[in-house]
């Protein structure tokens, strides 16, 4: 079969110089299998595996075998496949379990949902000889959101008042594409800081992953909006607090002794929600944003709208301050 692949990157990209020549698949049940080399056959367009993508966080790679980067060997443009993957877990939010699941019937439907709008990934669906629907997704140049917020070397108080509004502006539009998604009944599943990225050039915020789904019958939008609460704590710090990150943060020892259990994230156990601790520059407004998502919350969002609603008037608070 590597004469085949061989004859067909000579014939459709002859500029392009591989190692290794692999093999034609036009199944893609047995993902693990497809590498480097390799082609992926779907609908007579022809997509040459060049590496499994992979999610990187706190420095560790975690590898996506059923996740292909490509080159569309018909156009030579870059493609992610995204090949059928199932898992389940449930996730804890507070004292409910909720059940999670990977869904690529869903993503696909959400793709053909959000064509043309660039607030979201790019791509459509195929399935392949043996049935199995295949996501080929346009890349996205730029970098994540988080990154860029990271990488901004100023300290808190310059960022939080010269960087954070239009950051959190462009946010704003980003939670509208969010509530679109609700609006037609569908959910982005998965709202974390890595899965929003801004675009080189445009400066556009755009969405990625639409593969996750869960069953939250309390609301079915609860997660989202959730996520999108992280998201907003992360923003608003900078980072992510902990009780065991504030010494290398520059906080003194006895800081973390101000902080009780209503001050750190229903969703996740350890982050610190209250940062008006930390910053006490943070209007009080902002911070009861903030705490929606915390243990002490007694009442949450129900929509994007309400979420909006109270944080849309923080941002000019800012910039007046």
């Amino acid at each position: 079969m590597s004469h085949e692949v061989k004859e067909l990157v000579k014939r459709l990209r002859p500029s392009l110089s591989l190692g290794e020549y692999g093999k034609i698949f036009t199944d893609t049940t047995s993902y693990m299998n497809i590498s480097y080399g390799d082609v992926i056959e779907i609908d007579n367009q022809h997509y040459l595996v060049l590496r499994d993508e992979a999610e990187r966080s706190f420095g560790i790679e975690d590898p996506k075998y059923w996740v292909k980067r490509c080159i569309h060997l018909e156009t030579g443009e870059r493609r992610i496949l995204k090949l059928v993957f199932h898992e389940k877990f449930m996730l804890k939010l507070g004292s409910l379990e909720i059940p999670c699941y990977r869904s690529p019937e869903k993503e696909a439907r959400i793709l053909d949902l959000v064509r043309d709008d660039l607030r979201f990934m790019q791509g459509f669906s195929r399935f392949d000889k043996k049935g199995n629907i295949v996501r080929i997704i346009q890349v996205i140049k730029g970098k994540r959101l988080d990154h860029h917020v990271f990488e901004l070397e100023v300290p808190h108080r310059d960022y939080f008042h010269e960087h954070l509004p239009a950051i959190l502006e462009k946010f704003l539009d980003s939670c509208l594409a969010i509530r679109y998604l609700h609006d037609h009944q569908e959910i982005h599943g998965d709202i974390r800081r890595d899965h929003l990225w801004i675009e080189h050039g445009s400066g556009r915020y755009r969405w990625i992953d639409f593969d996750y789904t869960y069953e939250f019958e309390e609301n079915p939008f609860g997660l989202d909006i959730f996520g999108l609460g992280s998201l907003l704590i992360f923003l608003v710090g900078k980072q992510i607090y902990t009780l065991s990150n504030l010494a290398s943060q520059g906080f003194s020892p006895d800081t973390a002794a101000a902080f009780n259990q209503g001050d750190f994230s229903l969703l996740y156990k350890n982050r610190i929600v209250n940062l008006r601790k930390l910053f006490p520059y943070i209007p009080e407004k902002l911070n009861l944003v903030l705490m929606h998502f915390s243990n002490r919350a007694e009442i949450f969002y129900e929509s994007v709208d309400e979420f909006l609603a109270e944080l849309e008037p923080c941002i000019k608070e800012i910039k007046k301050s």
